[in-house]
């Protein structure tokens, strides 16, 4: 029974609510926000359950605004002689720590009595639940909310809840000894069947209420016990060396504590930054927090709540508040698992994200709650720095906290926990692709960035990583992509390689030197367009036991060499030439620009190109980066393949011994023709002038030529006349 009580109390007279600044913080649509109705807990008892109402979603509600006065008044009175008591010299000890050391920032003491207000009215409607006669006739009457109260004139801030209060001796035990739980000591009387209250219990450590000793000048708690005859106290301090308990009258069953702020923390007597706060760590408490007089609270923790409960509308509005965003979710995760670590997450991936927008690195985007209250926004330590883009929460009991509940201690678990959650989302993902691939191709398109990422920075996981990956081949149409998966299973038997290459587009592609031998026996080729996929496939090496090689490698050129089609050319040289000509197109180049020189008569439709060269694009990537040396500075000298069976370099042959310095600028432009097949060539203009002599060259011997073919013509033509000039004589 337990169990299926999970939703949030209100009283009867509260039936419908606004979302004010959610609103005015432009999270979530108007049009999501919802009415609420009420529900009995049992027959005798008038405890109320909100669940949703049925009105349409863009029904629009009137903004509300927060009243900047309280509503809770302190009529409470003493009554006879409060008793003094010295807190020991270690608890003093403690409090300066508490008040001073323990947490990061004075604003998480809301956070921490809302916490604890929350664990009272637990403990309340457990005993509700389990040992209804025991309890006060009033405790039914009374509404399962916390309430807070702001007074910016004195200075004051009111923390309310009307759950299971204390008597004398727990007054003592809890507020006058620090580090001592009430909350604690009641799961300890709980048995395992009690399972539902524990997950809902929030405070173990005892030092919550200490807290407000960081902004408080004074601090004043009356509080009544929830069981039959109980008398109000009231517990007075400074925080300094004692505290004062009595006797009083006018207390309401439950708890009110009443902090008197310094000069110094006024801000919290402010109403939108008491909001901001409970609006961030205690949003989804699931009980109602009321600011004087209206509800703050009013998204439910979706992530706590069955698959098939929720809606898209929900969705919808749960992801624009706690991404701040305006976009629709595109992939949803709700995914929770009690090993090897309880886990409630919910999780989303946005349509867009700002860094295609040159906004500078994304924020992690998954925020860190323990029992519904927020422990860190946009925690590191949960997922790797490729997964920023996800969006949503990430809830665990398992969490190993410091005694501030604001940082991570066991590195160990965490670990465990990032490892489990980025497996998670990669099934996810994985998932979604099968579900609806032109979906996921948008998705891919959009975030394939980060994948890629993923793979050059998390080893561990870059085979996972590669099968979500999408590029377009030379064997998928325009605006098609394929996976490292599809590409494999179409692979013939005899291929052992994944082939890709790096290119600007596929136009390139279609006439490299490089793609003729593929082309030719129908092998697929991979298609990267962008400046980090070299470095991807080079970190990816190995996909499922397949090596990737790109088609310009030395590697690629030897495996395609097996196909039965791609065959050597004769040579027009015989093997004397051919020697000569490597030697003499060494001397030609130099050292500096190739570092040796070998025949390759394979490709017949190229005197000569480059192998197991710098990536072109991985270069100009290196190139743009700041402080990069490689500016103006040369490229290496290169490894060259010169096709003797080549029309130019057989004419080449020929023309090194009749033209050597005509030859020699016919081969630096061979040269410079690998270098622009390669995407080596830095600067083109650096070409214009040997090319206009070139064609100079050409025109000039077009002109001898022509001027010959004349001559010819014209003997031709004296002879032909003066024959006939002798028979005329």
């Amino acid at each position: 029974m337990l169990s299926q009580i999970t939703k949030i109390a209100l009283p009867k007279a509260a039936s419908s609510i606004s979302l004010s600044s959610i609103q005015q913080l432009e999270r979530v649509s108007l049009k999501s926000l919802k009415n609420y109705r009420v529900a009995n807990i049992s027959k005798t008892s008038r405890r109320f359950l909100v669940t949703d109402n049925t009105d349409p979603l863009n029904k629009e509600e009137e903004e509300e605004k927060i009243p900047e006065e309280g509503n809770i008044s302190v009529n409470e009175k003493t009554v006879g002689n409060a008793v003094k008591h010295e807190f020991k010299t270690e608890t003093k000890r403690l409090l300066d720590i508490v008040a001073k050391s323990l947490y990061s920032d004075k604003e998480v003491f809301i956070r921490e009595l809302i916490s604890n207000a929350s664990d009272a009215l637990e403990k309340v409607r457990y005993l509700q639940l389990t040992d209804e006669k025991s309890l006060d006739p009033s405790v039914a009457n009374n509404p399962a909310e916390i309430h807070l109260s702001i007074n910016k004139k004195d200075r004051t801030i009111i923390f309310q809840d009307f759950g299971i209060g204390m008597n004398e001796d727990e007054v003592n035990n809890n507020l006058g000894t620090i580090a001592n739980s009430g909350t604690l000591a009641f799961l300890k009387k709980l048995d395992q069947s009690s399972a539902s209250a524990k997950e809902n219990m929030i405070g173990q450590f005892g030092v919550g209420f200490y807290s407000c000793l960081m902004v408080a000048k004074k601090v004043e708690v009356y509080t009544r016990s929830a069981h039959k005859g109980s008398k109000g106290y009231c517990w007075t301090s400074d925080g300094t060396g004692s505290y004062d308990v009595a006797e009083a009258d006018g207390v309401t069953v439950g708890t009110k504590i009443v902090i008197h702020l310094r000069d110094d923390c006024k801000d919290f007597a402010d109403i939108n930054t008491v909001q901001r706060i409970i609006k961030r760590y205690s949003n989804f408490v699931q009980y109602p927090i009321v600011l004087n007089g209206k509800r703050l609270n009013t998204i439910q923790a979706l992530w706590t709540m069955n698959k098939n409960e929720i809606t898209e509308d929900q969705h919808i509005e749960f992801y624009r508040f706690i991404a701040n965003a305006h976009d629709k979710p595109q992939f949803t995760l709700l995914y929770k698992t009690d090993a090897p670590i309880q886990i409630s997450s919910l999780l989303y991936v946005p349509q867009y994200h700002s860094e295609t927008m040159g906004l500078g690195r994304m924020q992690p985007g998954v925020s860190l709650y323990s029992r519904k209250v927020l422990i860190q926004a946009k925690c590191k330590q949960l997922l790797p720095e490729w997964l920023r883009f996800v969006r949503g929460v990430i809830d665990s009991e398992d969490i190993p906290l410091n005694v501030s509940r604001e940082m991570l201690q066991d590195n160990a678990l965490i670990a465990r926990l990032k490892n489990v959650m980025t497996t998670r989302i990669i099934k996810w993902l994985l998932d979604e692709a099968k579900r609806d691939p032109e979906k996921y191709k948008l998705f891919a398109s959009n975030f394939g960035n980060f994948l890629k990422e993923g793979i050059c920075a998390d080893y561990g996981f870059k085979t996972d990583i590669a099968a979500l990956l999408r590029f377009p081949s030379t064997k998928t149409g325009k605006g098609e992509v394929t996976s490292f998966d599809e590409y494999v299973e179409k692979m013939p038997k005899d291929q052992d390689c994944i082939f890709y290459t790096c290119t600007p587009n596929r136009s390139i592609v279609e006439d490299s030197p490089y793609y003729e031998p593929f082309k030719k026996n129908d092998v697929e080729v991979i298609l990267c367009h962008e400046a980090i996929d070299e470095f991807v496939m080079n970190n990816l090496h190995l996909y499922k036991g397949k090596k990737i090689l790109n088609i310009e490698s030395q590697a690629a050129a030897e495996e395609i060499a097996k196909k039965i089609k791609v065959e050597n050319t004769a040579s027009k040289l015989d093997e004397a030439e051919e020697k000569e000509m490597i030697a003499w197109v060494k001397e030609t180049l130099g050292k500096a620009l190739v570092s040796q020189v070998t025949v390759n008569n394979r490709i017949a439709s190229t005197p000569a190109l480059l192998r197991d060269h710098d990536a072109s694009i991985s270069r100009r990537l290196m190139m743009m980066m700041p402080g990069s040396k490689l500016n103006g500075m040369p490229i290496p000298p290169q490894r060259l393949e010169i096709n003797t069976s080549h029309r130019i370099i057989v004419g080449l042959n020929r023309l090194r011994k009749s033209k050597p310095e005509v030859a020699k600028e016919v081969m630096r432009q061979v040269y410079d023709n690998a270098l622009i097949s390669a995407g080596l060539l830095q600067d083109p203009r650096t070409i214009i002038r040997r090319l206009n002599k070139l064609m100079e060259n050409v025109v000039t011997a077009n002109d001898a030529e022509s001027a010959a073919e004349a001559e010819a013509e014209a003997a031709k033509a004296a002879e032909a006349e003066k024959p006939a000039n002798e028979t005329k004589n």
